[in-house]
């Protein structure tokens, strides 16, 4: 139960709109101001923006400067984020500055209560495409007014708790080094490992999958899950979105994924280029598409581990810059290719003392997202409890 009075936002605080200068005036942008757009908004604090408008730009627009310190929260597209200004910018149409009419709403608890609201705000959006709030929305929305002191604690303990998610944060970041680092501690620079290099296809086996939308002339197939270019990433596979295919039952022996397999994509943007990652048996009966390659390495000669580690490193990524077809944004390589990348292979017996340390580290990994996953639960808690009275 709510201890403190609440009020309408509309009667607490100012809602500042903004504006985009006319694209078509190479005059109006390129300048000193800071201008933000939903894009800038990536944590609680707002530092830099991607672009910068000129005075001109922001005099002959419907944008308006902010001054620093004050909340600024998206108001379509992006619903839900939220974020203090840390200098003076201006904002694009998409955003809204809220600046507090008086001195008993402390800009740090307004921010707090409209992050225990975000996942509210991205329900209530609506749009065809893309969805939207309007400031009456806002407006009408209702806020706890506890006094000073005790915005003051609350946001000293909600601001405790955060601090420990972004410790935690910076710990599984320097954790995900540890593993690169790892590789060129015992490999070296894997361009300068000059003996025992062989390509690819006298170590691996390397082959395509399925397509999609194809006939199969009377022939009855069957359907599975399958892997995409979007669930094969740098180093990880993303299976939050898992779709099926259908493909022949011969086809669906010969392409099923089995433990250690390296699945990488055949094409994307230029640094995305030869991406791969380990499959580990997550999904029984799984395939591959035709955009993505499936290695299977020989395992007296070269392990997956090492292996996919090396896809990773600027010597690989070099390689398949050098030989893939390019377009004006987007970069492909064929089979051939992927069959002759040169591979450094040293000996077994380093192979498997990296891959006994990245199994260590892997295991810290585990743990430490555990830990993520449950300071999340803390703050998202002690958010919502903190705007019930409940803290």
């Amino acid at each position: 139960m709510i201890r403190w009075p609440t009020k309408p936002l509309g009667e607490l605080v100012d809602f500042i709109g903004g504006g985009t200068p006319r694209r078509d005036r190479p005059d109006y942008w390129g300048g000193e101001i800071p201008w933000a757009s939903v894009k800038d908004l990536q944590n609680q604090s707002l530092g830099t923006t991607l672009e910068h408008i000129t005075a001109e730009g922001l005099a002959n627009s419907a944008s308006n400067l902010i001054p620093g310190g004050t909340v600024i929260i998206a108001s379509r597209v992006g619903l839900g984020k939220v974020a203090v200004n840390q200098k003076p910018v201006a904002i694009n149409q998409d955003l809204k500055a809220l600046t507090p009419r008086d001195n008993n709403l402390l800009p740090r608890y307004l921010l707090l209560f409209l992050l225990s609201n975000a996942e509210y705000f991205e329900k209530a959006g609506v749009g065809a495409t893309v969805k939207g709030l309007t400031i009456a929305d806002y407006q009408n929305l209702k806020i706890p007014i506890p006094p000073l002191a005790e915005q003051e604690r609350l946001v000293k303990l909600l601001d405790e708790a955060d601090e420990l998610r972004k410790l935690r944060t910076q710990a599984n970041r320097r954790t995900a080094d540890l593993i690169p680092a790892l590789f060129h501690d015992i490999f070296g620079d894997a361009g300068h490992i000059a003996h025992n290099i062989r390509p690819l296809s006298e170590v691996a086996e390397v082959v395509s999958g399925v397509a999609k939308g194809r006939r199969f002339n009377g022939q009855k197939p069957v359907t599975v899950p399958y892997i995409r270019v979007a669930n094969v990433q740098a180093g990880y596979l993303d299976l939050a979105e898992i779709k099926t295919i259908e493909a022949l039952p011969s086809e669906v022996k010969e392409l099923t994924l089995k433990n250690g397999d390296v699945l990488l994509t055949e094409g994307g943007d230029f640094d995305k280029l030869g991406r791969g990652a380990l499959w580990e048996r997550e999904i029984p009966n799984c395939i591959h598409q035709n955009h993505v390659f499936r290695v299977r390495v020989d395992y007296s000669k070269l392990l997956p581990v090492y292996f996919e580690k090396f896809l990773q490193t600027p010597v690989a990524k070099r390689y398949f810059l050098g030989c893939a077809k390019r377009t004006t944004n987007l970069a492909s390589i064929n089979m051939t290719q992927l069959r002759g990348l040169p591979v450094p292979v040293p000996s077994l017996t380093l192979q498997r003392d990296f891959a006994a340390r990245v199994s260590e580290i892997r295991a810290m990994e585990f743990q430490q997202a555990a830990s993520r996953r449950r300071l999340d639960d803390l703050f998202h808690s002690l958010l919502h409890r903190a705007f019930q009275g409940e803290v």
